[in-house]
């Protein structure tokens, strides 16, 4: 379900930590690669929690929504994943089981 999708996701670096909002058609390869990257942004600010992603119908739905997403202060995309994560839970486990 995870492959071949188009997901925007959020990443954080912890509670209330650094945001990393993206686009991509496998969920599971892109977050994987994050959580390995050490030199780009997620590796250098420690961004390795997957808190929030939604699954969208086509990748021009995803990459409008996630251009969205970055335009949208802080305060707005804190609530949007405290909505669904209000705990901040690293998703990347519940995904790998399904």
């Amino acid at each position: 379900m995870y492959d071949k999708h188009p997901f925007v996701y959020i990443m954080a670096s912890g509670y209330n930590g650094t945001l990393y909002v993206g686009v991509t058609s496998n969920l599971i390869q892109r977050i994987w690669q994050h959580k390995h990257d050490k030199k780009g942004f997620t590796g250098r600010h420690k961004v390795f929690d997957l808190v929030y992603f939604e699954l969208h119908t086509s990748m021009e739905a995803a990459i409008r929504r996630e251009k969205q997403l970055k335009n949208w202060n802080r305060q707005w995309k804190m609530r949007l994943l405290e909505e669904k994560n209000p705990r901040w839970i690293d998703l990347w486990e519940d995904i790998l089981r399904h």
